[in-house]
């Protein structure tokens, strides 16, 4: 090889490289730039009523005789039957408990003031309805048991009466669609305010559905929640 080729050959190679440095650094920058993201979030939410609804009917009783308690607490479970049938509740969405007897006597240690009463039972009958109405409408009335000699008692907090929604199947995915429209329009607006526009979807999440009542006095009424959380990348 002469002279001449020589440094036509380190010429080219010479220019060669320069090129791929070129190159190699425009491509630097390309993946630099396209790595620009921005996350945002996205909401949905919707107020629903509830389909169901679990209302536990908790009833008390005393007595000296263990016998007639049981007898008496029978009369009282059928007098409640009646009174939630008569309302338009149907009989295969009521349970009953068995009966709950505590004997005062065993409980009582020496010195103690002696009991009025030495049984006392709780019982409990349970609504479990898709009927939301009817069932508010003989929650609304049960005083009419109480005129009848029926005393109510149990836990306060326990015999809450229950409001669920079943449906949420139904409205994941609207619900999820309206999340991702949210979350896009809040990032193009990011990406129009720092001069840049809206590439493709890096990484997404969708959070968690979450159903609470919508307030505490209408816990029959819900309110659906479901936060979506989305990164995109930012292009020039």
């Amino acid at each position: 090889m002469d002279r001449t080729q020589s440094r036509a050959l380190a010429l080219g190679v010479f220019l060669g490289l320069g090129l791929l440095g070129y190159l190699l650094a425009s491509a630097a920058i390309d993946v630099k730039e396209y790595e620009r993201t921005v996350t945002v979030k996205g909401l949905s939410e919707r107020e629903v009523a509830a389909d169901v609804v679990i209302w536990p009917v908790a009833f008390t009783n005393a007595g000296n005789d263990v016998q007639q308690l049981y007898l008496t607490m029978d009369e009282h479970v059928e007098k409640i039957r009646a009174f939630l049938t008569l309302k338009g509740i149907a009989e295969d969405a009521i349970s009953i408990n068995p009966p709950l007897v505590t004997d005062k006597s065993a409980q009582q240690w020496g010195g103690g003031q002696k009991a009025e009463f030495r049984y006392t039972a709780t019982q409990t009958v349970t609504v479990y309805s898709n009927e939301i109405e009817q069932v508010r409408h003989a929650m609304q009335s049960i005083s009419e048991l109480g005129k009848e000699g029926l005393v109510f008692g149990g836990n306060a907090y326990e015999n809450q009466p229950d409001y669920q929604f079943s449906g949420l199947n139904g409205l994941k995915p609207e619900m999820v669609e309206e999340a991702t429209r949210h979350a896009r329009s809040v990032a193009q607006k990011f990406a129009h305010d720092s001069d840049s526009q809206l590439g493709k979807i890096r990484r997404a999440s969708q959070g968690q559905f979450s159903i609470s009542d919508r307030d505490r006095n209408t816990p029959y009424l819900k309110k659906v929640r479901v936060v979506s959380t989305i990164e995109y990348y930012l292009v020039d």
